[in-house]
C-alpha cells in the first residue's frame, strides 16, 4: 500500500496540480510537521493531510478562488471537514465571510481556528515555492493587503510560534 504522502501526491495531480505545487505542498508538510513537533494538542495526521492538499484548488485556478475551490472539491470527494477546513483557511491569515463577499468569494468564515489550520496558514505564509523566507518578507510583500489582513498575518506568525514551542 503506497504511503499517505503518495496518495496526497496522486490526489493533486488529478487535480490538475503542476510539479511545482506539489513540491511546495510537500515543503508546507515538512515544515509544519516540523514546527508541531511532539506538541499532543495537533494531530499530526490531520496536520499532515491538510499541509499536503492545502493547494489542491491550485489545480483549478492560481487566484483567491483556490481555497473554497480546493475545499470544495475534497468535500466532494469525500474528505473529512477537518481537512477540508484546513485547505479553505489557508490563504493569508485567514479570510472573514464578509471580506469573502468583498473579494466574490461565497460569504464563508475563512479564518484559521484550529491549531491544524493556523498552522497550515503559517507555515505556507513562511514558504515561497520550497524555500522558506521570514514572516517579515511575506507581510513586506503584502502590502496590497489592507492593514488589518497583514497585522492578521503578523498575529498568526506569534500565535503559532508561540504554541507550537516545544
Amino acid at each position: 500500500m503506497p504511503s499517505p504522502r503518495k496518495h496526497y501526491e496522486t490526489m493533486l495531480r488529478d487535480a490538475g496540480c503542476d510539479p511545482r505545487v506539489i513540491a511546495h505542498c510537500h515543503a508546507v508538510t515538512d515544515y509544519a510537521l516540523d514546527l508541531a513537533g511532539n506538541n499532543p494538542l495537533v494531530n499530526r495526521g490531520l496536520l499532515e493531510k491538510g499541509a499536503m492538499l492545502h493547494d489542491i484548488g491550485r489545480g483549478t485556478t492560481h487566484s483567491i478562488f483556490h481555497a473554497q475551490a480546493g475545499a470544495d472539491r475534497c468535500r466532494a470527494l469525500g474528505l473529512s471537514e477537518p481537512v477540508a477546513r484546513i485547505i479553505e483557511c489557508h490563504t493569508g491569515a485567514g479570510i472573514s465571510a464578509d471580506e469573502c463577499t468583498l473579494l466574490g468569494l461565497l460569504p464563508r468564515d475563512c479564518i484559521p481556528r484550529t491549531i491544524e489550520e493556523r498552522i497550515v496558514a503559517h507555515v505556507d505564509n513562511l514558504m515561497k515555492g520550497t524555500r522558506p523566507v521570514i514572516i517579515d518578507k511575506t507581510i513586506g510583500s503584502a502590502i496590497h493587503l489592507n492593514k488589518k489582513a497583514r497585522r492578521r498575518i503578523y498575529h498568526l506568525a506569534l500565535d503559532v510560534e508561540n504554541l507550537c514551542k516545544n
